[in-house]
């Protein structure tokens, strides 16, 4: 090959490469006109969300309050609405009900009991025919509402036990029963005392309990659901696909719980505001314990307009229904305080009166004791001085309210003259 050839090739070769990287140059200009486009277009929507996000947060009364929409919501729960007891998802494609199951202690149980709760299980099981899930919700155990109707029954009984506790009074006062009369009275009104100690106990370490915050409770659930995909006919109206939805459903729960009671698990079908609770509780985890379903409902968040009495009338009333309680629970403690000082008061004067009968008796007791060591004829002399000086002193107490009687009679006759 001679020279002027490879000069040739060389040149052509020279120029192909030339024409490769203007090519790849020209693509590298349009990408990266591409790039700067997109990275243009990304801030531009950066700084308009931003701008969007500083309008709301100016527009809403709450510095950084987030608006939501009623759609916004119902796509966040994932179901439309709770109705006849059932969860109607998906505009009505699909329903659900829901079984509530008590739980079982399996590990405390026999060997043979637990082969029994095993195989019943395995029957549930195969007399399934159709999809299930079961649900397990952990929620704090609040003893509050437990709380206040123990609180309920401990004023029933304190006010018991103040009517019993004034009537043995009276009887004991009116001198017109036996002692036995009176001993089996005083019996009753130490039984209602007991009892309104022992509920007083169990109110006070129930409210300690609650305080801990730990303890957990577990509640199980069996979801059954129903889609109602057979029914091509469109002239049926939505509320006869409600209708025999709930006849499946309402067959399919039946039929579990009946297979579970062969394991020894009791359940029942929630009803609607039942449904509404375990949903609450499954949104609201955090603040479900602290503003419980119940107070939502009565808090009329619903309503459109709601008329709500002045808040200093409302105050009032709840100060005056605690001075009242107050007042009621203070004339109690008052009352059985005065009936137990009084009882004493009684039993201090009875030995005060009886104090030197006591005195005698207890003497003889202790010369009977030591009647050998200081021999017969002593101890019996020791005695029979000992029964003198107690006539000798009623005597003397039967003159002393002869002459109290006559001083007062005189004292009458003055007065009258």
């Amino acid at each position: 090959m001679s020279n002027d050839q490879i000069t040739n090739v060389l040149t052509m070769i020279l120029a192909i490469m030339i024409g490769v990287l203007f090519f790849l140059s020209v693509i590298y200009i349009i990408l990266k006109m591409k790039e700067n486009k997109r990275k243009k277009q990304l801030e531009d929507d950066t700084f308009s969300s931003r701008k969007q996000e500083q309008e709301q947060e100016q527009a809403s009364p709450v510095k950084g309050q987030v608006e939501y929409s009623k759609q916004s919501i119902f796509s966040f729960m994932q179901f439309d609405k709770i109705e006849d007891d059932m969860i109607v998802k998906k505009n009505g494609t699909r329903y659900v009900m829901v079984i509530e199951c008590q739980g079982i202690n399996y590990d405390l149980m026999s060997n043979v009991e637990k082969n029994s709760i095993e195989q019943g299980f395995l029957q549930f099981l195969n007399t399934l025919k159709h999809p299930i899930q079961i649900y397990t919700q952990s929620r704090t155990v609040n003893l509050g509402a437990s709380i206040e109707q123990y609180k309920q029954k401990l004023k029933v009984i304190e006010d018991r036990l103040v009517k019993k506790q004034m009537e043995y009074n009276a009887k004991v006062n009116s001198k017109q029963f036996t002692d036995e009369q009176l001993r089996k009275e005083k019996i009753e009104v130490l039984k209602e005392k007991n009892l309104y100690e022992y509920g007083r106990d169990i109110i006070n370490n129930t409210a300690r309990m609650n305080l801990n915050k730990n303890i957990l409770r577990r509640h199980y659930y069996i979801i059954i659901s129903h889609t109602p995909e057979e029914i091509s006919n469109q002239n049926i109206q939505k509320s006869e696909i409600r209708d025999i939805a709930f006849n499946e459903l309402y067959t399919k729960c039946q039929s579990a719980i009946a297979s579970l009671s062969v394991c020894g698990i009791k359940g029942k079908i929630l009803n609607s505001n039942e449904l509404a609770e375990l949903l609450y509780m499954a949104y609201n985890r955090d603040n479900a314990d602290i503003y419980q379903l119940n107070q939502a409902l009565n808090a009329r968040y619903d309503e459109l307009y709601v008329t709500a009495p002045d808040v200093l009338d409302k105050r009032m009333k709840v100060l005056n229904q605690r001075i009242e309680e107050e007042a009621i629970r203070k004339a109690n403690e008052k009352l059985l305080e005065a009936a137990q000082e009084s009882e004493k008061e009684r039993e201090v004067k009875r030995k005060e009166k009886e104090l030197q009968d006591l005195i005698s008796t207890m003497a003889k007791m202790i010369i009977d004791e030591n009647e050998q060591l200081v021999g017969e004829e002593t101890a019996q002399k020791a005695k029979e001085k000992i029964d003198e000086e107690i006539a000798k002193n009623k005597r003397k107490g039967g003159k002393a309210n002869e002459e109290k009687e006559t001083t007062t009679t005189r004292r009458r006759k003055k007065k009258v003259s």
